[in-house]
């Protein structure tokens, strides 16, 4: 097979590339702008293309895919190209789902959890001995790349987006994969760019239950009320399994899992992840996992990159970075932190990044979301603003918002500054973003508040 890639660089795409390498698969790719980690995994395995910029050229009748990246617009010359010819064009959903077509597929859907969600999914079934396709949206300890194809896997386990598909495919992601298994996590609203109401964002999961194969399975977060609702409404084919938080207890700054067999220590913590470990269980149940296997399992479960990583530690405090950046995940990786050690202080730090965190008329959505940290900050970065050509937002707007005395801050050298000046004897700093409060190497500064 041969297959081209138009936007190889992409976090999903430079790993769907690597897959189909290790399938053996002839591939090829172009884009713009390619930065690491991406550039150096594609060169360490003779994809990065020589030059950057698209090239028509590389279109042939011989290719077999043209796989289209999200970075793409829709007026690319190599896609305009591969029209012409008339070869097939996929987006990446389109083709993993095209890869595994005759596989029992499990996807996780929501609008929080379902990286972590489908890494557990993961961690079990390796942990069982089970062979199965995957897609994840972050790094995970153990396996070399996010999306991983072959060909004597039965089962395939895809974390569910419900962001746009393509710059030709208005469908979200998730629409795409018609599982067996679904799992809807939670919805909270996001992607106000592409769904400006909460019914049409809603709508999205709505539909992503009915496109489940008839006979299957809806799992669903049945604490959330919207997912209940959705759940309800789906069509009557389908097993329908709602989950809650599963019993556990917190010690010594430990949470332990309630099992049949005692009470098991867990490396990770937080309310949020006890019900991500619920739909986890019942979905690997699904695939023939015992719940004995499951929480044999579990209980070396590290936790996903960026979700609630801890960063340094010295013993009487901690550094925490997450992933959060949507009212309800940071509203959930607060208490999680506050709940698990709630003898001390909390700093909560959070930058708004994202084409919705940064919308004038979405702001109000974050209204007491830092309310339980001692002291909490938010950063955003007014050229972010302007580069997603959006309204201005101004730091009173931002702190009239979030409201309880947030400090906002423009200036990440200031940002670091005032975290340099907290007091860390027992306490707990928690950095939250979906990218890098303007420029900071996370890491280094997570020591420098720690071992300073």
């Amino acid at each position: 097979m041969r297959v081209h890639f138009i936007a190889i660089g992409g976090s999903a795409m430079h790993n769907l590339a690597l897959a189909l390498r290790e399938k053996g698969y002839a591939v090829s790719g172009s884009d713009d702008e390619i930065f690491d980690p991406a550039r150096s995994r594609l060169a360490a395995k003779g994809l990065l293309p020589e030059k950057a910029g698209w090239f028509p050229e590389k279109i042939a009748p011989a290719l077999d895919a043209v796989i289209l990246g999200m970075h793409a617009r829709a007026d690319n010359p190599e896609l305009l190209r591969a029209k012409e010819l008339g070869l097939k064009i996929y987006s990446y959903p389109e083709y993993l789902y095209e890869q595994t077509k005759d596989k029992m597929r499990i996807v996780v859907g929501g609008s929080h959890g379902k990286t972590t969600v489908t890494a557990m999914i993961m961690h079990a079934l390796r942990h069982a001995g089970v062979e199965f396709d995957y897609m994840v949206g972050a790094q995970l300890d153990g396996f070399e790349t996010m999306v991983s194809l072959s060909e004597a896997a039965k089962i395939a386990v895809f974390e569910g987006d419900e962001y746009l598909a393509s710059p030709v495919d208005p469908r979200p992601k998730f629409h795409l994969y018609h599982p067996h298994v679904g799992i809807i996590t939670g919805i909270a609203w996001d992607h106000v760019n592409v769904f400006p109401t909460w019914e049409m964002y809603v709508e999205q999961f709505a539909a992503f239950a009915d496109l489940i194969e008839d006979g299957g399975t809806l799992i669903f977060c049945r604490s959330d009320a919207t997912c209940a609702a959705v759940a309800a409404n789906a069509k009557s084919s389908l097993q329908k399994i709602g989950y809650e938080a599963h019993p556990h207890a917190c010690k010594g700054g430990v949470c332990y899992l309630a099992t049949p067999a005692g009470d098991a220590p867990l490396k990770i913590f937080g309310e949020h992840n006890l019900h991500n470990l619920s739909a986890a269980m019942l979905a690997c149940e699904q695939a023939g996992v015992a719940r004995s296997a499951f929480y044999a399992a579990i209980g070396e479960f590290a936790g996903a990159a960026r979700r609630l990583q801890l960063m340094a530690a010295n013993g009487s405090a901690s550094v925490f970075f997450d992933f959060a950046h949507s009212p309800s995940k940071l509203r959930a990786a607060i208490q999680a932190v506050k709940k698990q050690f709630p003898q001390r202080r909390l700093y909560a730090c959070m930058e708004l990044h994202t084409f919705s965190s940064l919308s004038k008329n979405f702001l109000a959505q974050y209204s007491g979301t830092m309310r339980r940290a001692d002291i909490a900050c938010v950063y955003f970065n007014p050229e972010t603003v302007k580069r997603k050509q959006l309204s201005e937002v101004s730091a009173a707007d931002v702190a009239e918002a979030f409201g309880g005395g947030v400090k906002v801050f423009t200036d990440s050298a200031a940002l670091v500054a005032t975290l340099k000046k907290l007091d860390g004897n027992q306490a707990n700093f928690l950095l939250m973003s979906s990218g890098n409060f303007g420029g900071i190497n996370v890491k280094e500064l997570a020591d420098k508040l720690i071992y300073n």
